[in-house]
């Protein structure tokens, strides 16, 4: 009977230290990308904002990188896997492989879809097209199939950006734009991120 108990609890252990270290290694990937887009677009033609939580309809919905910039508003999913991926930009799901075993998380490109939409409500001033979306792979992750169209290295997304260079708003549009974003965000406290994985819970479970 002990046996089965401390078989049991160890399984809990590292299930809980598995989720940790996937969680930290999210962390360490969009930390990656944060500093990039620091370096490489200063103000005051870009204003960049980290871990933007808004409320959406069915909760609320969290966005890893906001780049407003004169060039366009660029919305950024980050993620972070070894290992192989799987991806079809029409699954709802990839697959991760590592050490032979197999990983479900979201499609990063329908979820970062929905962080474009948050945005391009919140900012409905702005045209649509001007608010695009950018995933990023930040891990040494190796993809198996072809990668769809809109996901990128750390070290191509700093090109991709670049590549927008025609301007389509002022400065004072730019400002008023990360006013605006700032007003709706959720304040970044733990009390956000738990509420924020209590609505993930709640509509996808435990994929992602």
């Amino acid at each position: 009977m002990v046996e089965i108990f401390l078989i049991a609890a160890a399984a809990v252990v590292g299930f809980l230290v598995g989720r940790f270290r996937a969680y930290r290694l999210q962390n360490d990937g969009e930390l990656v990308v944060s500093r990039a887009l620091a370096v490489n677009f200063p103000p005051p033609a870009y204003h960049l904002l980290n871990s933007v939580t808004l409320s959406v309809d069915d909760g609320t919905t969290q966005i890893d990188h906001v780049l407003v910039s004169r060039f366009g508003v660029f919305v950024i999913e980050t993620k972070q896997y070894q290992g192989w991926i799987f991806a079809d930009a029409r699954s709802p799901v990839w697959t991760q492989v590592l050490f032979k075993r197999r990983y479900k998380f979201q499609n990063p490109l329908h979820q970062n879809f929905k962080h474009v939409k948050a945005v391009q409500a919140l900012l409905e001033f702005m045209p649509a097209e001007h608010v695009r979306s950018v995933v990023v792979f930040a891990g040494e992750g190796e993809f198996r199939t072809r990668r769809p169209d809109g996901v990128f290295s750390t070290a191509e997304l700093v090109d991709h950006i670049r590549g927008f260079d025609e301007e389509v708003m002022s400065e004072n549009r730019l400002q008023f734009c990360v006013g605006r974003l700032e007003c709706h965000r959720h304040s970044l406290t733990r009390e956000t991120d738990v509420a924020h994985r209590a609505s993930l819970q709640r509509r996808f479970g435990d994929v992602g």
